[in-house]
Formats: structure tokens, sequence, C-alpha cells
């Protein structure tokens, strides 16, 4: 209790410094809760430019870039991956990644897709993830799916009295404007496998969708116990395939192996 001329008082009364300080302190936290304005725009979505009129502000084409991405599904370990950070160690990666800048950047002129072939660690997934954000970049829906984890969001969402799968996980797949699947063939080629693979490429093949497909299976056999992709997928999905991309074969070691590497004291 606090006494002033003869008064009793309750409660102490904050001096102004206090009440200063707890209102800096609430500024911060509204602050921090209130979303930042563009400004450029200010949160309108429309720049002024002075002369020329008005024209989309480039955080709503940052925003729906963002949201393009995040539905495109790109897994966390392909994030950083883009063109400017693909190494070319040889000649086959030169021209796989010459035709993957180009496909980025001529589509929809170029409607042949790609099959990037070749053994694992040489970069397939880096490019089509490549391609992928490039068009995204450029405002065109993309869908990323490693055909493996396809197959069981499709044996996940059976219905046992319809014996039929949910539309809702195909459609995506057959709506997306641009479509990666990645690692085809890598599913043990059973006759369900082999009608869904079909089901999904007869239907964007009939659709004039663009697809671009990566495998660690090869067309030609190295040895007699070695499987090809025809093997893996069939005849006649093989040759669907020759039609609807551009096969390109890459060549290289695992780049994987080098994480283990140790440089020997004094060759730093």
């Amino acid at each position: 209790m606090t006494q002033e001329k003869g008064k009793t008082h309750l409660f102490a009364v904050p001096n102004a410094a206090e009440n200063a300080h707890e209102s800096r302190d609430f500024q911060d936290v509204r602050d921090a809760d209130e979303p930042e304005i563009c400004p450029k725009c200010y949160g309108s979505g429309m720049e002024v430019v002075p002369g020329k009129g008005a024209r989309q502000c480039e955080c709503r084409k940052q925003k729906k870039h963002h949201d393009y991405l995040e539905k495109a599904r790109i897994p966390k370990r392909y994030l950083d991956c883009h063109f400017h950070n693909y190494k070319i160690l040889n000649p086959s990666q030169e021209r796989a990644f010459r035709f993957a800048s180009n496909l980025a950047i001529n589509y929809p002129a170029n409607e042949r897709g790609a099959l990037f072939m070749g053994t694992v660690g040489i970069g397939k997934t880096h490019l089509a993830v490549s391609v992928l954000k490039g068009l995204t970049e450029r405002g065109f829906s993309c869908l990323f799916y490693e055909f493996g984890a396809l197959l069981k969001e499709i044996q996940g969402s059976y219905n046992a009295n319809t014996k039929t799968s949910e539309l809702g996980v195909l459609s995506p797949i057959f709506d997306a404007e641009i479509l990666v699947l990645d690692e085809i063939g890598a599913s043990k080629p059973t006759e369900w496998v082999r009608d869904t693979m079909a089901h999904i490429i007869n239907t964007r093949y009939n659709d004039k969708k663009l697809t671009i497909f990566t495998t660690n299976y090869l067309d030609e056999r190295r040895n007699e116990r070695e499987e090809v992709l025809e093997d893996r997928i069939g005849i006649r999905l093989r040759s669907r395939l020759y039609e609807m991309c551009k096969t390109i074969v890459i060549a290289g070691d695992d780049y994987r192996r080098n994480f283990d590497h140790v440089t020997p004291i004094g060759k730093r």
C-alpha cells in the first residue's frame, strides 16, 4: 500500500518509465503478429510505375512462385537442386544439361519430354528437378513424384468395396502441366504395377502433357544377367516413351562415393 496526503491506496501506482517499457513490449508483440506490408504496393498487389502505369507487384510474383513450388511436392533433399549448381564432369552430362535447360526455356514450344537414363548418382534427378523449378518460375504448374512412393499412395487409397483407388491420388498426376516421375522401373514389375504405369503414361500421352522420367535402367544389356528398362516396364510402354520423350543417356561415376572421401594430411 502507498499513502498520499492521508489517503490509503490499495495498489501501487506504476511509474511512467514502467508504463513506457510495457507499451514497447506490447507493440513489439503486436508488430510480430502483423504481416509485413510490401513497401512497393502496400499490400494491394499492384505496383505503380511512374510514367508507365500499374503492374503486378514483385511480391505477388514471389508468393505465386512459392505456392507453385509447394504444390510441386519436390522432396526436401532436392530443394537446393538447380541448373546453376549442377556439376558437369563429362560430355554426356553436358549434353543432358543443355537439353534440360533448353526444355525449361523453350516449353511449350517443345512438347516432347525427357527420359534421363543412367546408373545411380550421376545427376538425373538433379536435372529433372531443375527443369521443374525453371518451369515453376515461368508460372507453369508442376508436380514431382518418386514412382515407388506414388504406388504406395495408390495402394493406401485402395477401396476394398469399390475395388478402385481414390481418384484424388491420380487426378493431380493427370492434371499437372509438367510431371516428373522419378525412378520408373525401380518397383517390382508386377501386373498391377505395369497396369498402373500404363494408365498414367497413356493418359498423359493422350492429353499431350509434358512428362519427364528418370531411370537407373538402360536400353542395352552389358551382361546376360542385367535387366534393361524394357524388362521392367514392358515393350509397349517402352515404345510409348520413345515417342513421348527424348532418351538421354548419362554416364559417369556415382558422386555419392565422394561423401566418405578423406583428404590425406598434407594434400589439402
